[in-house]
């Protein structure tokens, strides 16, 4: 699910990027914060970091002692990504093996969604493997309907796992 999320970050700014001109400052400050934005992939509380959306406020800045920095508190609005249990997605199928496929949904590319929670269909090994049943066929490339069974947050990764089911009415290949 997308949702629009307020935030407030602290930019550093080094001395070089100061001058008396406003401009050239706020340029610094926007291009610091757009930095900042882009190198954090996701938080736990609000999921992916997708794109900045408006920058409300920039307060005032405060100078480091030791080095010179000095510090804008700035407070802007983004779009994020998260999903949530009891919710239906739809993935491309980007790897499939015996117990499962990998789906690709939005920024997420660890959704799981094993051969146990795709009731009627079967495997069917070779150079291209698929799961297949009586009316339809899972394979590589192909979009799937699913409800998200549940979703866990890797620290270390800085990545959101998801399993996921086909188990409802409209879900499954699209």
């Amino acid at each position: 699910m997308f949702l629009q999320s307020k935030l407030s970050w602290n930019v550093i700014i080094p001395p070089e990027n100061l001058d008396s001109n406003g401009i050239a400052l706020q340029k610094a400050i926007v291009v610091r914060l757009m930095d900042d934005f882009a190198t954090k992939k996701a938080t736990k509380d609000l999921g992916y970091l997708l794109a900045i959306t408006t920058l409300d406020k920039v307060g005032e800045g405060k100078i480091r002692e030791r080095s010179g920095d000095v510090i804008f508190p700035v407070d802007f609005t983004c779009i994020t990504f998260k999903v949530f249990k009891g919710e239906v997605l739809e993935g491309t199928v980007h790897k499939i093996f015996k117990h499962g496929v990998f789906l690709r949904t939005g920024p997420m590319d660890k959704v799981y969604l094993s051969h146990q929670k795709m009731p009627d269909y079967r495997y069917v090994p070779g150079e291209n493997p698929i799961f297949i049943s009586e009316t339809s066929k899972i394979e590589k490339g192909v979009t799937v309907r699913y409800v998200v069974i549940g979703e866990k947050y890797v620290e270390a990764e800085g990545d959101f796992q998801a399993v996921v089911g086909l188990d409802g009415d409209f879900l499954g290949p699209v």
